[in-house]
């Protein structure tokens, strides 16, 4: 849709997270211990492993770090004892959001994030409530300036894309998880700058709101993405350009 944007609505979430680079480490290291827990650790076959491990050098997570995590999630070392959960729940005005949290205790974490929910206009909800809203997908963000879209859209389809889709703020690639690592691979080894690139939750549909209800949903999404626990936050709502801004400002 011309004037949106899923990477868009993304990046402005993330610029809190991303600033606190210590809490952005763990938060990467966790999904490391729960990705060598669930698959193994040696990367060449673990996809998931890879793709953590990829999202971990791009924010520049030490090797040791990386290789501590490793040794976690396999069981070598104590701290491994990390589980993977998603919290489902409805923001202000009854829009979607789903939480991935990793955490050590769900006790905890539960009244956290329920609270969180609750101060902000929304309440968690129970299983399955809007996760059939949302498909796990790769995002590749690349700006206009990096390749021009018949070259692109040559090359990302050639290599296991989905779709390739054009903003104003440039071009988005998604693809299925199994082929993530492979087309970042690709597109890098073709010399394409890439903006942005992650394993994230995409809304089937999207929904529009008014601009009270935009800013009442960011901050929330906000609170929920600074809580230690939660990895990733997802929401079916299309932030327009214009709200974009003007949360920004």
């Amino acid at each position: 849709m011309a004037g949106h944007s899923q990477w868009a609505n993304i990046k402005h979430r993330k610029a809190l997270v991303d600033s606190k680079r210590s809490k952005l480490w763990s938060k990467l290291s966790k999904a490391i211990i729960v990705a060598a827990k669930l698959g193994g650790g040696d990367p060449a076959n673990n996809i998931r492993l890879r793709t953590a491990i990829l999202d971990a050098k791009a924010v520049s997570l030490p090797k040791d770090n990386i290789d501590r995590a490793i040794k976690k999630g396999t069981g070598e070392i104590e701290g491994g004892d990390v589980e993977e959960v998603l919290y489902e729940g409805y923001g202000p005005g009854g829009v979607a959001i789903l939480c991935d949290i990793m955490t050590d205790n769900r006790n905890r974490t539960a009244p956290e994030v329920r609270k969180l929910f609750e101060n902000h206009g929304g309440n968690l909800g129970s299983t399955n409530c809007v996760a059939y809203l949302f498909e796990r997908k790769g995002l590749i963000s690349i700006n206009k300036t990096a390749v021009d879209l018949e070259k692109l859209m040559e090359l990302a389809l050639e290599n296991g894309a989905d779709d390739v889709t054009e903003s104003e703020s440039g071009f988005e690639v998604t693809c299925q998880t199994d082929v993530y690592t492979e087309l970042v691979d690709a597109l890098e080894s073709a010399q394409i700058a890439l903006e942005s690139k992650q394993v994230t939750r995409v809304p089937n549909l999207t929904v529009e709101v008014d601009s009270d209800t935009a800013v009442s949903v960011m901050k929330l999404l906000d609170k929920l993405e600074d809580h230690d626990d939660v990895q990733s936050v997802a929401t079916n709502v299309n932030f327009t350009v214009e709200q974009l801004q003007a949360l920004q400002s």
